[in-house]
């Protein structure tokens, strides 16, 4: 089994186990023991895992992190564990007093679901407030799971895990940064870009027209990138010699006057957010057949999602046409449709159970 099977075999028993797990402890034993020994750590070896190691530091005394990795009588990372529930925001100062007393280069704060890994970045030996890795084992994406690879036994290296720390930190920064200004663009941006292509003085009235302007460029934009690609996507498909299709057979209907293709082609908008929940719903079912054969197609109605590339083998339909009523559906073998409401891309993960179950029909 490689590394990303173990992954995604932990990330289920994780989902499966995590209602019966009642304290800290027991998250320890359930879920952060398997995940040291996914890296390849012997957990009952002291000379590679020291539980409870001392981390005193000057004015307090019985200071112990829950886990210490070792490598050649060192410490190389710190973990520090709480019960699966426990919001780590809340305990980050924790494992900075710990890291401070110690010779690690990595600290990782941890409830068993979330790890976050932080170094000193900015300044040595003092840990950084953000974590330059933060991973989710129920929304893992498989970039994330190539990252943690290289804290197993076998790939450690620090000095490459540093290069790609201080890179996945800052550009974790900047798409903050990005996201936000997509939403919400800053007057500062709007500022600059209203310069760029305003020949009057820009006043605050101006500055307020362009607010929106900006904000529904920024829109199009990312539509006509994502349009773009679906269209070479398809000419590709084409030019392999097989037949794109564009709506699901179930929507047909016998008395239905023909419509051209090319008129239905160009009523479909295939916008980020069906492609943001195609990739989200791809994450969660790769732990039961490939990725590869995990297919979409989009349609005026909905953006369906099936394995083989075969509308007959639906795995889910998503309905985002409505931004205030977006929808999932689970399609049963009879045809018959369910919906449920999600307010959110990341609601999509509470219906992983579903969505597994709908992709096993095909192994």
């Amino acid at each position: 089994m490689d590394f990303k099977d173990s992954f995604f075999q932990l990330a289920e028993r994780v989902s499966a186990l995590k209602e019966s797990i009642q304290t800290e402890e027991a998250t320890k034993n359930a879920f952060i023991m398997p995940f040291i020994q996914m890296l390849g750590y012997d957990v009952f070896n002291p000379l590679e895992v020291v539980p409870e190691m001392d981390c005193d530091i000057a004015k307090k005394k019985g200071e112990k992190i829950d886990y210490a990795i070792m490598k050649d009588g060192s410490p190389i990372m710190l973990i520090e564990c709480k019960h699966w529930k426990q919001d780590l925001n809340l305990h980050d100062n924790q494992l900075k007093r710990y890291y401070v007393a110690s010779k690690a280069k990595f600290g990782v704060l941890t409830n068993g679901i979330v790890y976050r890994f932080y170094a000193d970045l900015i300044k040595e030996n003092i840990m950084d407030d953000i974590p330059f890795l933060e991973i989710n084992l129920e929304k893992t994406r498989e970039a994330q799971i190539e990252e943690v690879k290289k804290f197993c036994k076998e790939n450690f290296d620090l000095d490459n895990i540093l290069s790609s720390a201080n890179e996945l930190k800052y550009m974790s920064e900047v798409k903050k940064i990005i996201r936000s200004e997509f939403s919400e663009p800053s007057p500062e941006l709007v500022k600059l870009l209203t310069k760029r292509v305003y020949e009057g003085i820009v006043t605050q009235k101006v500055l307020d027209q362009f607010t929106d302007i900006v904000a529904r460029a920024f829109k199009s934009h990312i539509n006509d990138v994502m349009s773009e690609k679906l269209g070479i996507a398809i000419k590709a498909t084409e030019a392999a010699g097989a037949p794109v299709q564009t709506s699901s057979v179930a929507t047909e209907q016998k008395d239905e006057e023909p419509i051209k293709e090319e008129e239905k082609l160009s009523k479909i908008n295939t916008t980020v957010e069906e492609m943001e929940g195609y990739y989200i719903v791809k994450s969660i079912v790769c732990e039961v057949i490939s990725s590869e054969r995990v297919t979409y197609r989009d349609s005026q109605s909905y953006f369906a999602i099936f394995a083989d590339d075969n509308n007959r083998r639906p795995i889910c339909r998503l309905h985002f046409n409505n931004t205030n009523n977006k929808r999932i559906g689970f399609v049963d073998e009879n045809r018959n449709e369910q919906m449920e409401c999600i307010d959110k891309l990341d609601d999509i993960y509470n219906y992983k159970k579903q969505l597994l179950e709908a992709a096993k029909r095909y192994i």
